[in-house]
């Protein structure tokens, strides 16, 4: 059997991490500014995230949700005081997509209405269909029909006005737009999502599958706005690299048994992994690291003449580039051995660790000046 070829891939196999830096089976460096799409939130191999992972495989490393899981409870208590979402409940399963569609399916049950409001150039997974193809009324009404998805342009107040109708269920917006090149709602725009959604009776999604656990210097994106959402989907960051995500719900959405569901989702490593991310994360105060670093990067960025614009907060950031300079990811990558992400055509995206060090940011600044000053 070969694997099913969807991928394009560098011919790079990571063997070795640690903090920020990867190492290859040739024994080649490499400075990693992109975490696996922002998975990497507190560094490879932090010795407090391993030990956590290791003691729990000592005692049992997973039981379904039929039974009782304290860790759970520990893990729900921990992310809601540190997140500021402590009246929350918290429903886990296993990644961003999987945390989304839930979500959408939450929506449904809580409005009875399918229809929903995204944002052009969103990205919130890839399992949209799944829902629709499940032959069991019970578990999927009102959504056996499929999603009704209305496409606006990010920021558009006009737009979104006259989107807005009782007959929507929910209303899903990234916290800050990945995959789509780094685009930031505007803080009034949160706001007047937040309002319209509580006048028709919908509900409004928060898409922090990227943005969230600390990557802008708040916990989630849209803190800066203020506004409070009734679902938040999270995952990426959660578990450091271990599959994990889950859905922060609001109080007043009330479960019922059989409502949601899922195999994997809290088992005991996801479970301490999480825990052990949240940990890092408060004792070392990465977050304010995130915030201080990722201004600096901002302002040394827009000092290069080839950068067009420069987009982000905290560490979630990208930048465009003239065409020259479109094959700049590759050259860091092959040149000067530093991951990056990229959004079509022309945006370099930088993602990394939450415990960056100012030496090592330093080094792609340094980067970019000799491959500015050669095509100069």
């Amino acid at each position: 059997m070969k694997l099913f070829d969807v991928y394009p891939l560098f011919p790079i196999e990571p063997v070795k991490g640690e903090g920020s830096w990867l190492w290859d089976k040739e024994g080649n460096k490499y400075l990693d500014l992109y975490g696996g799409h922002a998975v990497i939130s507190i560094g490879h191999g932090h010795p407090h995230y391993l030990e956590k992972l290791k003691d729990q495989l000592d005692k049992i490393s997973f039981y379904s949700n039929s039974v009782q899981n304290s860790m759970q409870e520990q893990l729900a208590e921990k992310l809601g005081r540190i997140s500021g979402y402590p009246n929350h409940q918290l429903f886990l399963c296993n990644s961003g997509a999987e945390a989304n569609e839930n979500a959408l399916k939450l929506a449904s049950f809580v409005t009875g209405k399918k229809k929903v409001i995204a944002f052009k150039k969103s990205f919130h997974g890839r399992t949209s269909g799944a829902v629709a193809a499940t032959d069991n009324p019970k578990i999927v009404a009102p959504f056996n029909a499929g999603h009704e998805i209305e496409f606006l342009p990010l920021n558009d107040e006009a737009a979104f006005n006259q989107a807005i109708t009782k007959d929507i269920a929910a209303v899903i917006i990234e916290g800050i737009q990945g995959v789509g090149g780094i685009q930031l709602p505007n803080e009034s725009f949160l706001q007047l999502l937040s309002k319209k959604c509580k006048e028709v009776g919908a509900l409004l999604i928060l898409d922090e599958v990227q943005s969230g656990y600390g990557r802008t210097g708040k916990f989630f994106a849209h803190q800066f706005s203020g506004i409070m959402p009734d679902l938040i989907t999270t995952a990426k960051g959660m578990g450091n690299g271990f599959p994990v995500g889950g859905v922060l719900i609001a109080p007043d959405i009330k479960p019922w048994s059989g409502m949601l569901g899922t195999t994997f989702g809290g088992n005991y490593l996801a479970c301490a992994a999480s825990i052990a991310v949240l940990e890092v994360i408060e004792k070392e105060n990465l977050m304010k690291n995130a915030q201080s670093l990722g201004n600096y990067w901002i302002e040394k960025l827009k000092g290069f003449s080839p950068i067009t614009q420069v987009r982000g907060r905290g560490l979630i950031i990208g930048f465009d580039l003239t065409e020259p300079f479109s094959g700049l990811r590759k050259d860091l990558l092959f040149k000067h051995k530093i991951f990056t992400g990229e959004a079509k055509p022309n945006t370099v995206r930088l993602l990394p660790s939450l415990a960056l060090k100012k030496d090592e940011a330093d080094i792609l600044l340094q980067a970019l000046s000799i491959e500015i000053n050669q095509l100069a």
